[in-house]
């Protein structure tokens, strides 16, 4: 019943339209009161989760990704995979899609991720005869891979909050990631292949794919750095945010020659206002846990649940469930701040391993990112394209899909997200 109330009692003021940083903290300082517990926790909790060096790597990525955006990279990414596989049936979209995927490795956000290879990609299809739906579909769905492969600031978060290891959780979703590339590259190649007015590229020379694979090649070389560096144990998630902010700037500015002072001030405030954004979300779930936690909730919801939900299918099933209808009104780190700890306790129990549901619940958020009315993504592509937003809704459900039978996927085949971690 006090879970019930204090549930209400939040959705009530998000539903108001207050910022949900200041709703968590207002309301777990409120229950922190209530409770008789000191009120000190509340500037203990701010202050102890911006003081951790695993989050430094939240505005560090940031940064990395919108020097990257204002430095062209992305356009040159394009270009490159374009050359290789644009000629074969629908190989513009599978360009697409590899493109999200090799800048989803070196930026870590979805939004970048879209707003980069959308600004390329759109002009480009719909020249070629690609339904608009499809295309804008395609972008919003192809651009949430930016949070699943690493590296991947949701998963940092991840981390922070269960204090598992974001080495093992970078490292499980190059597998569901590599799966869902692969399953998106499929579906549009069959698309294609039905598409009434789909025109096939001509096939690149050898000259033209020399000359885009070198200017491409920087930034490839930077997403391997930050890969191997990290599964190699060279430098942890945080040491590779700095290193990849580092080389990036040298990309951008001292090889491409692509980034000005003026982007460079742009990329600043821009990750600045983001990184506020997101350790004023993470430091009010910080205090409302904490009060949650006090109140005992989750450890009662937890009992709740085994005692109710014995088949593990079932608890996955209805956190996925109840997750779908969140991800409709809630934004996805809003989501995972508000979930995860309440969760928690009960993953173990269930007989999950952490970092299996971390990549599950991940994949959960990046179906977050293209669900109307609040998916993020979808509006990045509807500002890109200059299209409505109800366009750009009805050309992701085949994506959702997709993303949804992964989770099938790497529910009965746990190797999947497994592998890569512990067994290489």
């Amino acid at each position: 019943m006090i879970a019930a109330g204090i549930l209400a009692a939040l959705f009530a003021l998000l539903l108001a339209g207050v910022p949900v940083a200041f709703a968590l903290i207002a309301l777990g300082g409120a229950l922190l009161a209530l409770g008789g517990f000191s009120p000190l926790m509340v500037p203990q909790g701010l202050l102890s989760t911006v003081d951790n060096f695993v989050l430094l790597a939240v505005p560090l990525f940031l940064l990395m990704s919108n020097v990257l955006l204002k430095g062209g990279v992305g356009r040159d990414l394009f270009a490159a995979v374009q050359a290789w596989v644009g000629h074969w049936p629908g190989g513009l979209a599978v360009a697409t899609i590899l493109s999200c995927g090799l800048f989803a490795a070196i930026s870590g956000s979805s939004v970048a991720t879209a707003a980069t290879i959308g600004t390329v990609a759109i002009p480009e299809m719909t020249a070629r005869g690609y339904p608009r739906r499809f295309v804008l579909g395609l972008l919003a769905a192809g651009g949430t891979l930016g949070i699943l492969i690493p590296p991947s600031i949701p998963m940092i978060v991840y981390g922070f909050i269960t204090e598992e290891s974001v080495l093992a959780l970078f490292l499980a979703g190059i597998g569901p990631g590599l799966l869902l590339i692969v399953l998106f590259c499929g579906f549009a190649m069959v698309y294609a292949r039905f598409a009434a007015d789909y025109r096939r590229s001509e096939k690149a020379s050898w000259a033209e794919r020399k000359r885009a694979s070198l200017r491409a090649l920087p930034s490839a070389a930077l997403a391997l750095v930050i890969i191997v560096g990290i599964y190699r144990g060279a430098f942890t998630p945080t040491e590779a945010a700095a290193i990849g902010l580092a080389l990036s700037l040298l990309i951008t500015a001292g090889l491409l020659r692509t980034l000005s002072w003026a982007d460079l001030a742009d990329a600043v405030f821009e990750a600045m206002v983001t990184t506020v954004t997101i350790l004023l979300i993470v430091a009010g779930a910080k205090v409302f846990g904490k009060a949650i936690t006090l109140y005992r909730i989750p450890q009662d919801i937890s009992a709740f649940i085994i005692d109710t939900v014995s088949v593990p299918a079932l608890f996955v099933l209805a956190v996925a469930a109840v997750l779908v209808v969140m991800g409709l009104f809630l934004e996805a780190l809003s989501m995972m701040l508000i979930m995860v700890p309440v969760l928690a306790p009960s993953i173990l129990p269930m007989g999950l391993d952490p970092i299996w549901f971390g990549v599950f619940f991940v994949i959960m958020v990046e179906c977050a990112l293209i669900t109307p009315p609040v998916g993020l993504n979808l509006y990045v592509i509807q500002a890109v394209g200059h299209a409505r937003l109800g366009e750009v809704a009805a050309g992701v459900w085949p994506f959702l899909a997709l993303m949804l039978a992964t989770i099938a996927i790497c529910y009965l085949v746990p190797s999947v997200v497994l592998y890569i971690p512990f067994h290489l």
